[in-house]
């Protein structure tokens, strides 16, 4: 890009058709490189008024100057060449408006996901060719009359350059003819009074109970998907509500009802009246969208259950409830001293971790595997963030160069390098070291004769990947390709069977994954699948730094090491941080790794065996009830409390109402205007009669038995 251009503009000055013809080719691959891999600098180059338009504008304006400089501006192919880009520049308008019409016009209010909008009609999407990068299509239409001036201008055929030159302007206004039946009413989405009404109207039939609210960036849809699972077996009626359109694709298969609300206002005009429970996975500015519904209560559950300062945010005060995984949630509140109140939070276990398999003692493979999952840089520069920075090279060149054969698999956050150069360089640079390293492992002899012997079995599980992959392809593809929103949000119903298929199919895959490669190689993992339990049920081991993941680790049993990336001493780190005291602490140099690789290979070496066992418990609750019938009685326990509110509310309001006097309340002066009558008539009133406390009785009787449970 950088080189490109200047040359067009010289080969145009010199003049020489061909260098012009060639740098002009290299900046139209130039553009299409960066557009493709979604290059900032393509955000950067608009922002300088030197956007996707202006360059091709340019490029044409060259084309001009190149006929000018070759004396050919009294020919009519100049006067051709001119008119055509003219006309072309002035179809971009209309092609404009049309595209901008129908993306706005197809627009819902909502985008939604097993949510049966029947009572409003939906019609099918422009096929995903027209409207997908629909500008930079409309512009790459100038390349027939480009390609076709400039052969014209090096050869003399004429003929060549006005054929160009009709075909672009033949394309511009076949792609317009395309675009117009898209434009007409019945081919929009309905109306977004129409569509929340619609909304309000199943939210009346299905009344939902129970809410996951998930609002984030981009990056953080794993936080709502760790609940998923959860949502789907809660007491009640379930119901997820998402604030981004963005992260509504990143959502995973979940039977239960999504209503994405981008918009506050439509979100707080909402019927969410039967809703008594609202759960939050993160600590974010929209929350207070819903915050204001007394109706409900309001919970925060997180997104993992670690010592970082986030687990213990102050924010928390908003809500009824903080949720927990054992009691260390509840002592590192206290110990914080942020204003949460002891009574109000609640233990409920990690009904996510029931995935992971506890560890047997033994190594699951002829040689033990070791996953490194280190978290991200943080949003400031604490070294005590991430060992990532200071450890993270150390760590793996470690393992990678132990006294026995180690595997390697290499897990990073999905946030790291959004913030932090350096981390995204030194993430890089640890892949490239297990890259190399995976390569030369097979080439060694022992390697490369396990290799040879597992091959065939290798092959069978890619070839079953291959097919697993195609048939979850067919399976969430719900509607047409290149379906949008408002299409997906018609089409996307919950299906019983198919939901079932694809759990089963996961799994399937999974189990192939493992199989596609060896036990011996080196392993870098990221995205959505695997996740990050499969990768602890593969490994033997882990190195990690403060965070949920290891608090989840401890789940399994299984040896772990975390690194005190701030130097803060073994002892010191083991005060602040419950989740290591049973781990062995690496300093930055990593050191200490060989104690964590001989406890995984000799269970009489394993001197932190019984410290792991304790801490589970008082970290992640104890093994029984399990996790799920603890989170189904603190959610059972809290719709009580908010019937109790909304029925003492109801009593009060009732209270306050002014009714019609009738002549008895005429003859004792209340409602006559004499105040002295009217206090006297209410000290005749029974607060305590029994008909205005039934109901709440009745509430608080079920809230006592709920808590109960919990407690």
């Amino acid at each position: 890009m950088g080189l490109g251009y200047p040359c067009v503009l010289l080969a145009a000055l010199i003049p020489n058709v061909w260098f012009f013809a060639a740098a002009t080719a290299v900046t139209y691959v130039a553009d299409w490189y960066l557009h493709q891999r979604g290059s900032y600098l393509v955000n950067r180059l608009g922002k300088v008024r030197a956007g996707l338009s202006i360059r091709f504008l340019l490029r044409q304006l060259m084309v001009i100057l190149l006929l000018a400089r070759l004396d050919l501006a009294e020919s009519p192919l100049f006067y051709a060449a001119v008119a055509c880009f003219l006309l072309f520049y002035g179809l971009q308008a209309p092609h404009g408006a049309m595209a901008t019409l129908i993306r706005l016009r197809r627009t819902m209010p909502v985008v939604t996901r097993n949510v049966d909008l029947h009572a409003v009609r939906i019609p099918d999407a422009p096929p995903g060719a027209l409207m997908r990068r629909s500008a930079e299509k409309m512009l790459h239409f100038d390349i027939p009359a480009v390609v076709g001036v400039l052969i014209a201008a090096g050869t003399g055929e004429d003929v060549i350059g006005y054929a160009g030159i009709g075909l672009t302007l033949l394309l511009a206004l076949l792609y317009l003819a395309l675009l117009v039946p898209y434009v007409r009413r019945g081919r929009l989405a309905p109306p977004a009074p129409a569509v929340l009404k619609a909304v309000d109207s199943w939210l009346r039939e299905y009344q939902p109970t129970v809410v996951l609210y998930f609002s984030g960036s981009n990056e953080s849809a794993y936080q709502g998907n760790m609940w998923l699972e959860t949502m789907s077996r809660v007491e009640g009626r379930p119901l997820i509500i998402m604030r981004e359109r963005g992260l509504v694709p990143q959502l995973a298969e979940t039977s239960v009802p999504v209503i994405c609300v981008p918009a506050g206002t439509h979100l707080m005009n909402l019927d969410l009246s039967t809703v008594r429970v609202c759960l939050y996975p993160a600590n974010v500015g929209k929350n207070i969208h819903i915050l204001r519904v007394p109706t409900m209560k309001h919970v925060f559950i997180g997104h993992g259950d670690s010592d970082k300062l986030a687990s213990v945010n102050p924010f928390s005060k908003v809500y009824d409830e903080v949720w927990t995984a054992g009691r260390a949630g509840r002592d590192r509140y206290a110990l914080a001293d942020v204003g949460i109140r002891d009574e109000d939070i609640v233990e409920v276990g990690r009904p996510q971790l029931e995935p992971i398999k506890s560890w047997t003692g033994t190594v699951k493979n002829p040689i033990p595997t070791v996953l490194y999952a280190p978290t991200w840089e943080g949003w400031d520069d604490n070294p005590g963030n991430t060992s990532l920075l200071l450890a993270g090279e150390n760590i793996v060149r470690r393992l990678l160069n132990a006294a026995d054969p180690v595997r390697i698999i290499y897990k990073p956050h999905p946030f790291t390098g959004i913030r932090s150069a350096k981390a995204k360089a030194v993430n890089a640079r640890i892949r490239a070291m297990l890259e190399k390293a995976a390569a030369e492992r097979a080439a060694e002899p022992r390697w490369a004769k396990e290799a040879s012997s597992a091959a065939a079995g290798q092959s069978a599980a890619k070839a079953e990947l291959a097919r697993i992959e195609a048939r979850l392809a067919q399976l969430a593809a719900t509607g047409r390709a290149g379906g949008d929103d408002a299409e997906e949000s018609r089409l996307s119903l919950a299906d019983p069977v198919r939901e079932a298929e694809t759990v089963r199919l996961r799994a399937e895959w999974n189990d192939a994954y493992w199989r596609s490669f060896g036990w011996w190689e080196h392993r870098t993992v990221t995205g959505a699948q695997p996740k990050l339990y499969d990768c602890f049920n593969e490994s033997d081991a882990m190195v990690s730094d403060i965070s949920s993941v290891v608090s989840d680790f401890i789940a399994s049993g299984k040896p772990y090491a975390v690194t005190d990336s701030a130097a803060l001493g073994a002892e010191e780190f083991k005060r602040q941080n419950t989740a290591v005291r049973a781990a062995v602490i690496l300093s930055n140099g990593a050191e200490e790794l060989d104690a964590l690789l001989a406890a995984v290979a000799d269970p009489a070496a394993d001197t932190l065996a019984d410290a792991r066992r304790e801490l589970r418990t008082y970290l992640l609750g104890p093994d029984e009830p399990t996790s799920m019938e603890q989170f189904n009685a603190a959610v059972r326990a809290l719709s009580a409390k908010a019937e109790v509110r909304n029925l003492a509310v109801a009593q009060r309001l009732g209270e306050q109402a002014v009714a019609v006097p009738d002549a008895e309340a005429v003859t004792s002066g209340v409602g006559t205007g004499d105040p002295q009558a009217a206090v006297e008539a209410d000290a005749t009133a029974d607060p305590d009669a029994p008909e205005a406390d039934a109901a709440e009785g009745e509430a608080k009787a079920a809230l006592s038995e709920g808590t109960s449970s919990v407690r």
